[in-house]
């Protein structure tokens, strides 16, 4: 086989520098575009008209949706690095997979946090132990466990490659948490985004606030991921280069 072209468009996925490179632009940009869409996203929830059944509070949505989505698809993004860090032993990948975990735990709360505040005047209870909630409590807890993991082996090899198992045991929760409302009785309701059938769909006057305000959210996580990668990459050189000076 013949080598792998230097330029190749996604060598930046596993060679530092180009990473390092293709960042530095990426992560400011994204975040200028998460900025810009959060505000037009916040004009679009409050132009939108109360609802008939929930009033005002149908405005959570828009918060606590797109966060639910992200929780979700972070994880996914912590499987695949952990797969790749575990089996292919990229750096890279390793750090993208110890950058994403605290926004993971973080989308999760919120999600947890805006849903317990929508659902008390909905359902008259901050918590139900129903299969969503449930399923998205745990996946909470594998974002916790994953952090725990890292921190708590003082060996960083086996510390990642534990915590990379974890990870990709947790994907497992992924389909539970997306199929909970269809596979059990829930009182929680069903997909209603673009791809719902459509039946049940959103109206456009609150469709186009959620589609935005989820742009946003994964515009944020994508600046946010690409700093906190920057930041371990910069770290791990750090420890590196004063490593090799204390040897020599």
């Amino acid at each position: 086989m013949g080598a792998r072209d230097p330029h190749h468009p996604l060598d930046f996925l596993t060679n530092p520098e180009r990473f390092m490179a293709f960042s530095r632009w990426a992560a400011p940009m994204f975040g200028v575009v998460a900025a810009v869409l959060a505000a037009v996203g916040l004009v679009l929830t409050f132009a939108a008209p109360e609802d008939y059944q929930q009033g005002d509070t149908v405005r959570m949505m828009f918060i606590h949706v797109p966060a639910a989505s992200l929780s979700l698809f972070v994880y996914l993004c912590l499987g695949i690095a952990s797969f790749l860090a575990l089996v292919f032993r990229h750096a890279l990948a390793d750090a993208a997979a110890v950058a994403c975990a605290p926004l993971g735990a973080a989308f999760t709360a919120l999600a947890l946090t805006t849903g317990s505040l929508w659902g008390k005047p909905m359902w008259g209870t901050w918590w139900v132990w129903d299969a969503r909630l449930t399923s998205v409590l745990v996946l909470l807890l594998f974002y916790l466990g994953y952090l725990a993991l890292r921190s708590a082996l003082e060996d960083e090899q086996k510390a990642a490659r534990a915590a990379a198992i974890l990870a990709l045991v947790g994907l497992i929760n992924l389909p539970i948490v997306k199929f909970s409302v269809e596979w059990w009785n829930s009182l929680h309701q069903g997909s209603s985004t673009l791809f719902a059938k459509p039946e049940n769909r959103l109206p456009a006057v609150y469709a186009w606030p959620m589609l935005v305000m989820s742009l946003a959210y994964l515009s944020a996580f994508g600046a946010l991921w690409l700093v906190r990668i920057r930041a371990l990459v910069w770290r791990r050189k750090a420890r590196a280069l004063a490593l090799q000076q204390a040897e020599g």
